[in-house]
Order: C-alpha cells, then structure tokens, then sequence
C-alpha cells in the first residue's frame, strides 16, 4: 500500500535540507586558508581539525543513515544476528587507536593524503599502492550509493512518487561538496548528529512507553520472528555463534581501511586529537545499541515494510513507517530530515575520499605525473560528483535489496589491504612481492566464496557470511568470508616474504621516528599557518 501524502512532513523535511545545503555552502569561508584549490585543503580541511570537530566529523562518517535504516532492518528480519554491529563498534575504537595515532604522524611528516600514499612510501612499490587504492575505491562506491537508501525510505514513506527527491539530494550534495570540500560535512555533522541524538532518545522511551514497557517489545518480537521464514529469535543459536563473531571482529578490522575512515583520521590537527576521539567515539556505540532496538519495536508494533516486492520488501522503510504510526506528524518530518541529514554527511566524506585516493593515487602517477597541486584537486573535485552521480544511477536503476547485498561485500574487499597498511606501520618484513600475491590469493579467495554465496534474490554474491555446509561439511554454522579471505592473504604473503628473502626491496622513504610525532608542528597553508577548529 502506498502511504498517503502529508503535507507537514514534506514542509519539514525541506526546510531543514534547505538550512543544511546553506550551512554547507557556508562552510566554504569555515577556517579556512587562502585557496582551498588543492586536495591537502578541500580534500582534508588543512589538516586542523580539532577535537570536537573531529568527534563529531567521524562520527558523522561512520555512523550513517544507513546505519540507521540498516541495523534496525536486520533485527527485524533475522532477530540477534543483527546486534553484530554493536559489539564490533566497541571493540573497534580499543583496537585502532595506536594504529590511527601512528597512520597520522606519518602522513602528516611526510604530507601523505591517502592509505595508498603512504604504502607507496613505506614499501617503495607504485603497483602495491595501486592495488590498495583500486580495493579502496571499489569498496567505497556502494557505500556511497546506500547513503541515498535512507533519502530513498523516507521519501516512499511520505509518499512521494518519482526519483526525483534523490537528483535534488544529488545536485545539492555535488555543489556545496564542491565549494567547501571536507568543510562542509564537518560543519553540517554538528546538526546531523545532535538531531539524531535528540530523535533516538525521544524513540527509546516515548514508544515503548505507547507500545506497553520493553518487556512486551520483546515478546511480542520474539513471537513475531519465530513465526518468520526462515524462522528467528531475540537469542542466537549455536551454529550462528562463529558467523556473529567473526563478523564483528573482521567488520571492526575493514571499518577503518575505508579511505572515508583514513580521511577523518588525517584531517585532525595532532596526534592527541586522534586518540583522544578513539576513546570518546565509543559513546556512538550507545546510541547504536538504542536504534538496532528500533527494529524489535518495528516488530511489535506490528510494521509492514513499504516497497519492495512481496517476496523481497524492502526492509529499509521500517524505521520512517515506525515513526509514522508511533509519533505525530511534525516529530515523524524531524525525524525524516534528521536520516536524510544523515545521509548527506557521510555520502559527501565518502566521495571527497575516494575521490582523493584516484586523483593522489591513480591520476597523478600513472595520467600526469606532472599535474599542479591545482589540477589534482579540480580533478578530485570532479571525480567526486562522478562518484556521487554513479551513486543515484545505482539506487534508481537497482533493486535496494540487491545494493543492499552489494555492499555487505564492502568490508570483504577492503580487508585484504590490512597487511600493507596496518601491518606496514609496524614493520617492514613483508616483501613488497610478497604482498601482492597476498592480496591477489585472498582477494581471490574471498570473489570466489562470495559468488557462490545465494541470497534471497540472487545466486551469487548473496552475502557476506559463507556456509561451511559448500565445502561438504555437515553443519548450518557460517562464518565471515573476509576472515577466510585475510587468513590466506596472510599465510601466502609470510611464505614468500621468506621465498624472495634474497630479492631487492623498494625503498623506505619514511624512519621509525616518523611514526612516533606526538605533537604536530604549525603546517604553512596557502600561505597562512593552520589554526585549530
């Protein structure tokens, strides 16, 4: 059934974008230095970010509106399983904080922009870097695409017919992005995550407060989903166990391989910045465990999905429909605008980095080795309205269920890049070699299970947890294919680090003092020095 149009809602939600688009357009004369004509100020802010910037820059990033239309979504489809994201959020934090510290005193003493930048001067191989840039790139393009899903539920919710909401989000998104660069989403994520922080909080007491307690969420959640096909539970059974947990875990090795997750970490100011937002970032993880329990409250609430088709609804829409049925309609348009905000912030971080690692990592090595600083930021500037066109062409022409299953492979990919960039801070034993077959044996390791992974609409490439039962064992246990996929990088890259001992290495530009700057020294920015935000 199609909702019916409400007027309110619609008011509201435009206003508030139109406030976003201008603070986005605004941000252009945010702190900022002579020119922004250069990926080092339009693609990183000038490096000087400070720490509530950053705090809520990469909160914005990580924390997206597909997070917030996905998670709930999952739980209401197939119960516990969908909880992974909360325990991998918090483990992830204690788990790169050293490795964050280290990654940004090295780009900033020697002016590195991307992952790729720096393996390419930590293992001397232009063909390494190449290979971690593409994997960057590539894992990060149906990310952008699924920022729109959120734009996309609300807009079905309210029921507006058409695509045409998303060319405006589109058009409006490239523009200020392309003014202000990394500015923008940093100023607009101080309102995204206040009104998402507001939204939630009102949510997880005013609706279980209408629907009867927590306690009859869950049964009425647990009855609902045993009742499911496939059937499910509010608790996991044994064979989910090692599927759940390596999930998590490999979700929190891949979230900060992103370039989009390397981009808020380089933009800060200095090192203590970058540890202390690893430490405070963990609180986003609360307010993560409070919006996967929306999806339960879905379910008791009895909400049918909008969209989609019977045998596959799109799921996506819960959320925006909960808030429909449960709030009164001028809360339920802030709501909305606050998942198309939120859309907004990490589509525009996602593209200015993967736009950065093409035009630093592709295009000025390998197209023009002799391009100004101006011309590889224009060319980054235009490579991310590319990217963000690409984005809109996906979700109108696709199937959201299909982007949705595209995705889940993201962290898959970008995975096989740990060896040369986290491992590469710590040491250089790897032979440079040795890590490209690494990453071809377990990138390839990794497409092959995934393409014999079904789905619920398609054959291959159905999802990102890999049925051992393939393999001729007799059990329904599962587990994550990325891990798979690093184990094997890993075992082929030490094997022949130890084969091609004898042959020459690329050359190390960077020293082990490098890697341990505790404070940045003033960085000359367009001729002025850079300043604290």
């Amino acid at each position: 059934m199609i909702p019916k149009f409400n007027g309110l809602e619609f008011g509201i939600v435009v206003a508030m974008f139109v406030i976003v688009t201008a603070l986005g357009f605004t941000a252009t004369r945010w702190k900022r230095a002579t020119s922004l004509a250069s990926v080092e100020e339009w693609g990183l802010g000038g490096r000087r970010f400070g720490t509530w910037v950053t705090w809520f820059l990469i909160g914005g990033d990580l924390y997206t509106a597909y997070t917030f239309v996905a998670v709930p979504a999952l739980l209401f489809g197939t119960g516990a399983a969908g909880f992974f994201a909360v325990p991998y959020t918090i483990a992830v934090f204690p788990l790169v904080m050293f490795v964050a510290a280290r990654m940004w005193s090295v780009c900033h003493e020697h002016g590195y922009v991307t992952a790729a930048d720096f393996v390419r001067g930590r293992h001397g191989s232009p063909f390494l870097s190449l290979l971690v840039a593409i994997t960057g790139i590539a894992a990060t393009i149906p990310y952008i695409a699924l920022q729109l899903t959120g734009i996309k539920a609300i807009v079905e919710v309210m029921g507006i017919g058409g695509d045409w909401p998303l060319w405006i989000a589109f058009i409006a998104l490239a523009a200020y992005t392309w003014t202000s660069g990394l500015r923008a989403p940093a100023l607009i994520a101080f309102v995204k995550d206040i009104l998402i922080y507001v939204m939630v909080l009102v949510a997880v007491i005013y609706i279980p407060y209408k629907l009867g307690g927590y306690d009859v969420i869950f049964h009425r959640a647990a009855t609902a989903l045993k009742g499911a096909t496939p059937p499910a539970s509010t608790l996991l059974a044994g064979p989910q166990y090692l599927g759940y947990s390596t999930l998590a875990l490999g979700s929190a090795l891949a979230l900060f391989l992103y370039p989009h997750a390397v981009t808020g970490v380089l933009a800060t100011r200095d090192r203590s910045v970058v540890k202390k937002n690893m430490s405070l970032l963990p609180a986003y993880s609360l307010m993560l465990g409070f919006i996967a329990l929306l999806g339960y409250m879905a379910l008791a609430a009895h909400v049918k999905p909008v969209g989609g088709t019977a045998k596959a609804p799109d799921s996506t829409t819960i959320v925006p429909v909960l808030f429909n049925s449960q709030f009164p309609h001028w809360f339920a348009g802030i709501a909305f605008g606050a998942i198309a905000i939120g859309a907004l912030v990490p589509a525009a971080i996602m593209g200015i980095s993967a736009a950065n690692t093409f035009a630093r990592d592709i295009y000025r090595p390998y197209i023009r080795r002799n391009a100004s600083d101006r011309e590889e930021g224009l060319v980054s500037q235009i490579v991310s309205v590319i990217l963000k066109l690409g984005a809109v062409a996906v979700i109108v022409t696709l199937k959201v269920s299909f982007a949705i299953e595209f995705q889940l492979i993201g962290g898959v990919i970008v995975i096989e890049i740990l060896p040369a960039v986290v491992l590469g801070l710590y040491t250089r034993w790897f032979h440079r070699w040795a890590l490209v077959v690494g990453w071809l044996a377990g990138m390839g390791l990794s497409v092959y299970m995934l393409y014999v992974t079904p789905g619920k609409t398609t054959d291959h490439f159905g999802s990102a947890s890999f049925a051992l039962s393939t393999w001729g064992f007799d059990t329904k246990v599962t587990i994550w294919t990325g891990l798979v996929g690093l184990v094997a990088n890993l075992v082929v890259t030490t094997v022949l680090t130890l084969v091609f001992a004898k042959l020459p290495r690329g050359r190390d530009e960077t020293s082990p003092s490098d890697y341990e700057e505790v404070e940045a020294p003033p960085m000359a920015m367009g001729g002025q020095a850079a300043g604290a935000v």
